[in-house]
């Protein structure tokens, strides 16, 4: 009769502690439940204007990788279709064409004009010019290429998509070179310069600058000469393809 009872205590215990196991991951499941009820997945919070912004510029550089395909495969096409002497002519304009896209040649044309002036109110004594930091400058840069910018300078600075731009020792450095105080120029150059004068008077650059005691004064110009890029080219993220070709001898 011992054994039995120690056989049925037994038997009771192990149900007793798969019951517990049992009741264990049910209330794991519940909470986890419950705790996925309370706190949702995290949504995305821009209204519907910054997405539908976000998505034209997403949808502009799509459209201009596009157009630089078909440009490149046009250029190869050409290139194959002519003889070695014209091969070297096509060549050598390709190689123009694309120092004057990378900004490594002067170039003219009608654009907007920027002063970027300080903000005074009443009497305030001009005692200290607020400065141009770098977040403002890239912000200006990336709205103005958004607005169909085609080439940038600030005073005589030539920007291209690697200029540095950076906060030393007090000052804001473009191309390793400090800008002036303000006020300051920015030239910018567009196929639709009227255009892009009315983004600039409504740009979210003009609210961030004005918070810095800086104002933007957009003006049209007929004709604009950018200068050349004098610094050096990084080209660090480029990778050449060694691959050698071989055929039929």
């Amino acid at each position: 009769m011992q054994g039995l009872a120690r056989k049925v205590m037994k038997v009771k215990t192990q149900d007793k502690i798969i019951i517990s196991l049992v009741c264990t991951c049910v209330g794991f499941m519940a909470a986890v439940q419950f705790q996925s009820m309370r706190e949702p997945t995290k949504r995305d919070t821009r209204d519907l204007w910054e997405i539908r912004s976000q998505l034209q510029v997403e949808q502009k550089k799509q459209q201009q990788l596009y157009e630089q395909i078909a440009d490149a495969e046009q250029i190869i096409s050409q290139y194959q279709q002519k003889s070695e002497q014209q091969q070297l002519i096509t060549l050598k304009e390709s190689i123009e064409e694309l120092e004057k896209k990378a900004g490594l040649t002067e170039v003219t044309g009608s654009g907007v004009k920027i002063t970027v002036q300080p903000i005074f109110e009443g009497t305030e004594i001009r005692q200290q010019y607020p400065a141009i930091t770098p977040e403002l400058l890239h912000r200006l840069i990336n709205e103005l290429n958004s607005f169909g910018a085609t080439d940038i300078a600030i005073e005589n600075e030539r920007v291209i998509n690697t200029t540095p731009i950076r906060y030393v020792n007090g000052e804001t450095y473009v191309n390793n070179h400090a800008l002036p105080p303000v006020p300051l120029d920015i030239y910018v150059l567009s196929p639709n310069p009227k255009r892009l004068l009315n983004y600039i008077q409504v740009s979210q650059s003009k609210d961030y600058f004005s918070i810095e005691k800086l104002n933007l004064i957009a003006e049209l110009q007929e004709e604009i000469t950018l200068p050349e890029y004098n610094g050096l080219v990084r080209l660090d993220m480029l990778n050449v393809n060694e691959a050698v070709e071989t055929g039929d001898e």
